[in-house]
């Protein structure tokens, strides 16, 4: 039904449904089931990320010892301290970060798009729920609108970090947040294009370093940025701020960045943070390898 986000959009329009509705039509045209099969799918995707973040926020620690229980952390400033960045936007982070918490602690979680960047939809979504009490179907429509503009991500450029570095992971993760999060808050399906652009333009060109080839370090903590960028782009949008680069031009930008990234810093732990001192003495440590004095 359609292949960029002008389509897209341009269908809501035309049909005068929201972002959510038309892809729930399309799925129901590709995959030829019936709108509970689809609605009854994304259900159960929802309550793996909800198990995820609560499974995360009681405390996980990965078994290489490089990530554990910073989400926790941060609910108990949250719950204690006076937080320079509010509430909703730190919940956020510590719903995301849990989420990706769990994923390094080999537990069960929804890669949106992918494992190392599946923080930025769950987290921005049970954050926001508190603040706008969405029903339960409208929380599963909000997968609905992530997966309307990661469809065209994927199939005009590429979500993961070894084509294009973590700028196609938690990049096109916290942009898919955010245009949701519009949607959810009762933003026009434009906005939600502006949304989805402001957040990708703000991480075009980050690149997949994770130290000892995890997805770990820095993985967990982009997330929490990811997600920080999408409430704030969310908000940006909702306010009538619009990106002066059209959204399909942004996506097309990202592939291209991505095409000439070199290899090192597109998920083969050979450049970027992974090749520092210290990520080379942790990945020395936990794959056993002495270190070498200099």
């Amino acid at each position: 039904m359609f292949r960029n986000v002008a389509e897209l959009i341009s269908l809501t329009e035309e049909l005068e449904l929201p972002i959510s509705e038309v892809m729930i039509r399309q799925e129901m045209e590709v995959y030829d089931k019936t709108r509970e099969q689809i609605m009854e799918q994304m259900e159960k995707n929802l309550l793996v990320m909800e198990e995820a973040i609560d499974r995360g926020l009681k405390g996980v620690k990965s078994h290489s010892g490089l990530t554990g229980g910073d989400a926790v952390l941060i609910q108990k400033y949250i719950a204690e301290k006076e937080s320079l960045s509010g509430t909703l936007l730190l919940d956020a982070v510590s719903k995301a970060v849990a989420t990706n918490e769990v994923n390094a602690a080999m537990g069960t979680i929804c890669a949106t798009p992918t494992a190392g960047s599946a923080g930025c939809v769950p987290g921005a979504l049970f954050a926001v729920k508190n603040k706008l009490n969405p029903t339960r179907e409208e929380m599963v429509r909000f997968l609905f609108t992530s997966g309307a503009f990661g469809f065209v991500v994927a199939n005009n450029a590429f979500i993961s970090g070894a084509q294009g570095g973590c700028q196609a992971e938690v990049g096109s993760a916290a942009a898919m947040a955010s245009a949701a999060v519009v949607e959810m808050a009762g933003g026009t399906p434009k906005q939600s294009a502006e949304a989805f652009a402001i957040t990708l333009k703000n991480m075009l060109g980050l690149v997949c370093d994770p130290v000892a080839g995890l997805v770990e370090v820095p993985c967990v903590k982009r997330n929490a940025a990811g997600v920080s960028n999408a409430i704030v782009s969310a908000d940006m949008a909702l306010a009538g701020v619009t990106s002066r680069i059209p959204c399909d031009e942004v996506i097309g930008a990202m592939y291209r960045i991505g095409k000439t990234m070199p290899s090192a810093l597109r998920e083969t732990a050979e450049g970027g943070l992974a090749a520092t001192p210290t990520g080379k003495a942790l990945a020395n440590k936990i794959y056993g390898i002495p270190v070498e004095k200099e």
